[in-house]
C-alpha cells in the first residue's frame, strides 16, 4: 500500500483537520515464465501463430498468491494467508537478453502493477484482500480455495471471487 499521507489544514495558525489522502495497493511481480494469457496483461498480441507484437493496450487482470506463516511451535506449517488481488494492470520492467555462455543464468519477467479497487458492500472500494487460514474456518477456506483454484474432483471452472463473494461464504451458516 502507498498514500494515505496526511494534509493538515490551518485556519488562523490552528489545525483544524485533517485530510487524508486515498490509499492505493501497488506491487512488483517477478517470474521466470507466464502463461500465455498472460499476453494481452503485457501489452502483446498475436498477429498469426508464432508472431506477436508489442506495445498493444494493456488487459486488467486479477491474481492470488499464498505466503506461509510460521511461528516458534510449527515452524512454516502454522498456515498459510491467501492473497487476493483485483484491478490490476501490468507495466514491464526492462528485459536483458545476454547471448549463451559457459555461464547461463535464466531471464526473470518483472513487472510493476497499479490496482484500480472494486466496490465492497459496506466498505470502502479495495484492491486488495487477505485470507488467514488459522483463522477462517477450514470448511470455508475450502469452499473460497476450490472457487480459486478448482475443485479437487476437477468439476467447475476456476475463477477470482469478488470481495463480495467471499463475504457470502464466510458469513454463511
Amino acid at each position: 500500500p502507498s498514500g494515505a499521507e496526511p494534509n493538515p489544514q490551518y485556519a488562523d495558525n490552528i489545525k483544524y483537520l485533517n485530510l487524508v489522502s486515498a490509499e492505493e495497493f501497488g506491487a512488483t511481480i517477478e517470474a521466470f515464465t507466464y502463461p500465455k494469457a498472460f499476453e494481452q496483461c503485457d501489452g502483446s498480441a498475436e498477429l498469426a501463430p508464432g508472431v506477436v507484437i508489442g506495445q498493444q493496450a494493456r488487459k486488467t487482470f486479477g491474481l492470488s498468491y499464498r505466503t506461509k506463516i510460521g511461528n516458534d511451535l510449527e515452524g512454516q506449517d502454522a498456515g498459510h494467508k491467501l492473497h487476493l488481488i483485483y484491478g490490476a494492470l501490468a507495466a514491464p520492467s526492462e528485459r536483458a537478453y545476454s547471448t549463451i555462455n559457459d555461464s547461463p543464468e535464466a531471464i526473470t519477467f518483472s513487472w510493476e502493477i497499479s490496482t484500480t479497487p472494486i466496490n465492497v458492500t459496506g466498505h470502502k472500494p479495495t484492491a486488495s484482500l487477505i485470507i488467514d487460514s488459522t483463522t477462517v474456518a477450514e470448511a470455508k477456506l475450502t469452499a473460497i480455495e476450490d472457487l480459486l483454484y478448482g475443485p479437487v474432483s476437477g468439476a467447475g471452472t476456476p475463477k477470482l471471487p469478488t470481495p463480495n463473494e467471499i463475504i457470502a461464504i464466510l458469513t454463511a451458516g
